[in-house]
């Protein structure tokens, strides 16, 4: 089973630099703790071997008598002294204990050993240490509350726990920052990519910056010139084809005005007008396709109702919304083709023509919805190739040439817009226009 992991590479780098940065201080933490309590039992009972060694040299240097006056007052602070040999069952520690060591080390001529009370319920028992003076009087010293192993925590953690979290909130703080700056490039390539597409002929990317980054900002460049130049060239070679073809069918026209057959020169007129139709398609579509005149603020409302009075001047069915609002940036005779173009379509293979202007955020739709048959769903999208025609309008009558929604989108998405078809729920076919508010 594989962990959910974030979906961006910020999300995913933040998230092991902050796991890495966990782990390295629990370690640290964990050594900290280990070393500190290690060191404070060492010093701890290195401290009471020595006391215990003091008192011993105390004592022998001390008769009989005085030591029973001064017994208890030597060992008021912490020792608990006694002149005698134990009289309970004790159960000896072994010499691995650090006590042990201590004592070793603190009398290596006066042999001492340790006990723990086997029958005391107590949490922390204590201590005893049985040894011997110099004349051979036993010697007891209890350590009451001393642990085999007493733990030594912080003295304070307040101070302690918060340097901690300032060295967490800086190490995270350089974190985002490192990992904002290895991110920041493909971000920018990501937002060039994107512009790509609506114009190739934008500005280069800029290649300074770390090598790898520099490499990958220059390949992009090299990749977005010669998708231009492949643009351009397709596009001079339509529109020359296009406009040579001109010449042609006008020679054409002048012979067919010499054929006596009536009926054979009005169906090669005929013919004559569908090429001239599928050449000025052809320049029209070279043009769209490399369509980047100054853009301008439009407003949508008046637009669309400059455009259903036109079409109701033609005769049309068309309806727009008398109070609509939404402005972008564009260029208004493409934008006012694009539409005209869905506006005719619709007439054309529907009848009757709705539009209608949503502006929400940063977005602007714009809806060209007719009556008619609509669509089957997998032709939606293969209408927009060029000179792909439905199979509901492949006669010459309604036919027309198949580029009409091919420039419509060429025009839109040169100014960083977008159409898709659906078939409407109540039916007919909807054109959804989406752009850019400004």
């Amino acid at each position: 089973m594989r962990l959910p992991l974030p979906r961006s590479l910020f999300a995913r780098l933040m998230l092991i630099w902050l796991i890495g940065m966990a782990l390295v201080l629990a370690v640290s933490l964990a050594l900290f703790f280990g070393e500190r309590e290690r060191i404070g039992r060492s010093a701890l009972f290195e401290g009471v071997a020595q006391e215990i060694a003091s008192v011993a040299d105390l004592l022998d240097s001390m008769s009989p008598p005085e030591r029973e006056r001064w017994i208890d007052e030597i060992g008021r602070r912490r020792l608990r002294l006694a002149l005698r040999p134990p009289r309970e069952h004790l159960r000896p520690i072994g010499d691995d204990h650090p006590l042990q060591a201590a004592l070793r080390e603190a009398m290596p001529q006066r042999p001492a050993t340790l006990y723990t009370h086997p029958r005391d319920d107590r949490p922390h028992p204590g201590l005893l240490i049985v040894l011997a003076l110099a004349d051979g009087t036993p010697l007891q010293v209890r350590l009451p509350g001393i642990p085999p192993a007493p733990p030594i925590m912080p003295h304070r953690p307040g101070p302690f726990l918060a340097a901690l979290a300032a060295l967490a909130l800086g190490v995270g703080l350089l974190t985002w920052i490192a990992v904002r700056i290895a991110t920041r490039p493909l971000s920018r390539m990501a937002e060039a990519a994107r512009a790509l597409g609506e114009d190739p002929t934008r500005a280069p990317m800029d290649t300074r910056g770390p090598t790898e980054v520099a490499q990958a900002a220059a390949a992009f460049n090299q990749m977005q010139q010669r998708v231009a130049e492949h643009v351009a060239e397709r596009t001079r070679i339509l529109a020359a084809i296009s406009h040579d073809l001109q010449t042609p069918i006008t020679r054409l026209r002048l012979r067919a005005e010499l054929v006596d057959d009536e009926s054979l020169r009005t169906r090669i007129q005929s013919d004559l007008d569908a090429m001239q139709g599928l050449v000025q398609e052809g320049l029209a579509y070279a043009r769209s396709l490399d369509e980047r005149s100054p853009a301008q603020a439009i407003e949508l409302g008046p637009l669309l109702q400059a455009l259903a009075e036109d079409a109701r001047d033609m005769g049309w069915a068309v309806r727009a919304p008398g109070d609509a609002q939404g402005r972008v940036v564009g260029n208004p005779s493409a934008l006012r083709r694009a539409l005209w173009n869905l506006v005719e379509n619709g007439v054309k293979f529907g009848g009757e023509v709705e539009l209608s202007l949503a502006c929400a955020g940063e977005h602007c739709e714009i809806r060209v919805r007719d009556h008619g048959l609509g669509l089957a769903e997998d032709e939606l999208e293969k209408v927009f190739e060029p000179f792909y025609r439905a199979e509901a309008s492949r006669n010459r009558e309604t036919g027309g040439t198949g580029l009409g929604l091919a420039i419509t989108r060429n025009l839109l998405h040169a100014q960083g817009g977008d159409i898709a078809l659906r078939n409407h729920p109540e039916g007919g076919l909807e054109a959804v226009l989406r752009l850019r508010a400004r």
